[in-house]
């Protein structure tokens, strides 16, 4: 956001270098300040086909819920299957914290984040252990060890079927990835539902009711701290980062639009990840076979700890990225005179973010700050679909005829939005944006034109110049070169 060269009539163009793409649709008429509730973005229609599907998706959670719970309560007996329940639980609200505020630039729906952790607590479980049951019997019929089934069973069924939910996300809901944080929060979540459950097996079964049944409760509560601080304090983070490589390959496939990489980035992750899992079960059954516990040793630091540091540091990188994205494709709109410098600026930063919302909170109440909010979300969301279709991802006319619907959706909200609190700052200056330059009322009454500072100051919220009627939003007529700005009307008081 800083320009090499002083501020000009091309100080947009210097914000960020943004190849050609999708026309812009010309900048509206400013919007009069509302003391009402903040808009809502548009809602779709539940027809009758995704209501089946949401239905058959729902049903499907259930029953599989059912079917572990009778399972598990079968197996372990009531009193095991609650303290299992309430020691699994425990670590739960941290991961999923840790992979919210991977989420934070962009929050996905609510709904899509518990149908993933749903999805790998039910239904993955539930295949999986149906799967290893009977590879276990299998093995035991041909005389071989039931540690096979945890080396070369359990890492394809488990990964296979914690990736199925997200999966489908990215062949129904596509438009709501973008990239690969939201892989790594989509499988991360469904790992999260799948460890919670099958720690219930172990902290019950193999902790509290077997040494219960035969040593008595005080045993079993020790076997329980035990296992409670070998596999989740110290191992918690395994099934996460096994199906965080999957979750890296679906978002590339998110965000290409080479077909061959959309098949083969998802394939190549979910191999790694089934790769990852098994060579983890592995080190233990090579431990107990030879008693050398230096190969749970080696495996663990050797192995284990510099990917999960590396894929932490992909996920923080990966949330930098995402915010500085509104810098490389919202200057377009500045061009365009949609948004201003300093409404770019506000929001390359979690920090900038926070503070546009306490600059909204003192200048509008309450529902400024939710403007603010929704304001952020929109123009974050504007970006993404700027991203994509710079990206190509649009290839069919539909889609094309439904991104250029959904951006004008994004800016009129975005327009909506800024009406709670543009103009409403009595130590901002009465000012508005042309496309190029400022033009600011000063106290001796007369308005003159201003160019940008070199670096935007954060916030500076002025009206925008009114322009002509948007046209052209149809995505058939788009011309290879973004729409230069409207010009400053002279006679604009």
């Amino acid at each position: 956001m800083r320009p090499d060269q002083p501020a000009a009539d091309r100080y947009a163009d210097r914000m960020a270098d943004t190849p050609p793409g999708s026309p812009l649709p010309s900048s509206p008429a400013p919007a009069a300040p509302s003391v009402g509730e903040a808009p809502r973005m548009p809602l779709r229609r539940l027809g009758w086909r995704r209501f089946l599907v949401l239905a058959g998706v729902v049903l499907l959670i259930a029953a599989c819920a059912v079917f572990m719970v009778f399972r598990l309560g079968q197996s372990l007996g009531v009193q095991a299957l609650l303290i299992g329940v309430v020691a699994a639980i425990l670590p739960v609200p941290v991961l999923v914290a840790c992979f919210l505020w991977l989420d934070r630039y962009e929050p996905e729906p609510l709904k899509y984040l518990i149908f993933c952790f749903a999805w790998g607590a039910f239904v993955s479980t539930a295949a999986s252990l149906t799967v290893n049951e009977f590879a276990a019997n299998r093995f035991a019929d041909w005389g071989l060890p039931d540690a096979l089934t945890g080396v070369l069973v359990a890492p394809f069924i488990e990964e296979l079927t914690k990736a199925l939910g997200p999966i489908l996300l990215l062949v129904f809901r596509r438009r709501e990835w973008s990239g690969i944080t939201d892989g790594l929060v989509y499988c991360g979540l469904s790992a999260v539902g799948f460890a919670m459950v099958e720690n219930i097996l172990y902290l019950g079964g193999l902790g509290y009711a077997s040494g219960a049944d035969r040593y008595g409760p005080a045993t079993g509560t020790q076997q329980v701290i035990a296992i409670f601080i070998v596999r989740i304090l110290l191992f918690g983070f395994a099934h996460p980062l096994f199906t965080s490589m999957t979750g890296v390959g679906l978002g590339i496939a998110a965000r290409t639009a080479d077909r061959r990489v959309r098949v083969l980035a998802p394939i190549g992750g979910l191999l790694l990840a089934m790769m990852l899992h098994g060579t983890w079960n592995l080190l233990p059954t090579l431990t107990q076979a030879t008693g050398q516990a230096l190969i749970m040793l080696y495996g663990f630091l050797g192995l284990m700890v510099p990917v999960f540091f590396g894929m932490v540091g992909l996920a923080v990188w990966l949330r930098a990225w995402e915010g500085r994205l509104t810098e490389r494709t919202l200057p377009d709109y500045v061009r365009a005179g949609w948004l201003s410098p300093p409404e770019v600026a506000a929001l390359s930063s979690l920090g900038r973010r926070h503070a546009a919302r306490s600059w909204a909170r003192r200048v509008a109440g309450d529902a400024g700050v939710r403007a603010m909010r929704g304001y952020q979300f929109a123009a974050t969301r504007l970006a993404l679909l700027r991203d994509g279709t710079l990206r190509g991802l649009d290839r069919k006319p539909a889609d094309q005829e439904r991104t250029a619907r959904e951006e004008r959706e994004l800016l009129d909200a975005i327009s909506a939005y800024r009406s709670f609190f543009v103009g409403r700052d009595p130590q901002a200056p009465t000012g508005v944006w042309d496309g190029s330059r400022y033009h600011l009322r000063f106290p001796d009454g007369i308005q003159r034109p201003v160019d940008a500072p070199d670096e935007p100051v954060v916030p500076i919220p002025v009206v925008l110049a009114p322009a002509a009627p948007p046209v052209g939003y149809a995505p058939s007529g788009w011309p290879a070169a973004l729409r230069p700005p409207a010009p400053w009307p002279p006679n604009h008081p």
